[in-house]
């Protein structure tokens, strides 16, 4: 089977695309969400020739996810998100139900996965060898339990000095939450607020200092975009043009580059285990467990749906619950 190549535009793929964008936008899903399920109906439309999916039907369907899992050695995480990024083309925007039974067999089961959880110690060393600002960025993901994705998000507003708090808008699921600003980080936290901030008043110098509104509140308060409170805890270092409107911006650090700093930390403090943005979150969970916080109080503070999530932290807890010591010792 040929390998997808890059769409060419066509007003009948465009505008099926665009009505694809809105039937995403109308459920609120994130920005990423759209981007990458919007990828997959392209590949989906030019691996079957660029027919139109209402002339396709569930074997289609089959054929593609076939192609990706055999030849392009997808995962079961990657299988799953392409399955429901064309069921979400069908139901919502062609308005078509396709066949469950020939398409059950092929959504996988996710196995249990026992997370990757660094000790106090391995986590202040890696956390040492960090330097400004992707250390506080650290300090944060593992003092406060937030996802890169929260973090990167973070806004002046979200920061409660006061009542020594973050404050987590539209996390995962949608759903808002708080959870505890570490009292020792707050000095180098200040301090870096005062750089951000003599940053922005530079850019507004210059007639710039907009920054992304989420939603219409850039409609509903025009002159929020520039305001100091809506700007990034940890901004980029560059402007970028935003498509939709054609005005610079500057947007938040990418996440890469966190990404990237977090490896060569690990490496650098010597730890042999794969070392993640997420594993501080997981360390989180984790420490706060063994210190003996009650799960459901763990559970809130992760933002989880359902208490089975945040369970598997206690698998890898050293003591507590379902511990089990070893007859050998």
């Amino acid at each position: 089977m040929q390998t997808p190549q890059k769409p060419t535009s066509s007003p009948q793929g465009k505008k099926l695309l665009d009505q694809y964008k809105e039937a995403i936008r109308l459920k609120q899903y994130s920005p990423r969400t759209e981007k990458t399920y919007v990828e997959w109906i392209r590949q989906y439309i030019l691996f079957h020739n660029k027919r139109h999916p209402k002339e396709m039907a569930a074997s289609e369907v089959k054929q593609f996810i076939t192609y990706l899992v055999v030849d392009r050695k997808a995962s079961a995480s990657t299988q799953n998100q392409v399955i429901s990024a064309i069921l979400f083309l069908y139901r919502n925007v062609l308005h078509i139900e396709l066949d469950q039974t020939d398409l059950g067999f092929i959504r996988p089961k996710r196995g249990k996965r026992v997370p990757t959880v660094l000790s106090k110690n391995e986590a202040k060393a890696i956390i040492q060898n960090m330097i400004p600002p992707y250390k506080l960025m650290v300090q944060i993901m593992y003092g406060s339990g937030l996802r890169l994705m929260e973090c990167l998000r973070l806004r002046i507003k979200d920061i409660d000095f006061e009542n020594h708090r973050i404050l987590v808008y539209d996390g995962k699921g949608g759903d808002d939450r708080q959870t505890p600003l570490p009292d020792s980080i707050i000095p180098a936290l200040r301090e870096h607020l005062a750089k951000t901030r003599a940053i922005h008043e530079k850019d507004l110098a210059h007639g710039r200092g907009s920054v992304h509104m989420p939603y219409a509140l850039a409609k509903k308060f025009p002159n929020a975009d520039k305001s100091w409170i809506w700007q990034y805890v940890f901004p980029a270092t560059t402007f970028f043009t935003d498509k939709e409107d054609g005005v610079m911006r500057r947007h938040h650090i990418h996440e890469t580059a966190l990404q990237r700093t977090i490896r060569q930390a690990a490496t650098l403090a010597k730890i042999e285990k794969r070392v993640t943005p997420h594993t501080f979150r997981h360390s989180f969970a984790t420490h706060l467990l063994q210190a003996g916080y009650d799960i459901r109080t763990v559970q809130e503070l992760l933002g989880h749906k359902d208490v089975k999530t945040t369970m598997i932290y206690t698998h890898v807890l050293q003591r507590g619950a379902n511990a089990v010591k070893s007859p050998l010792d």
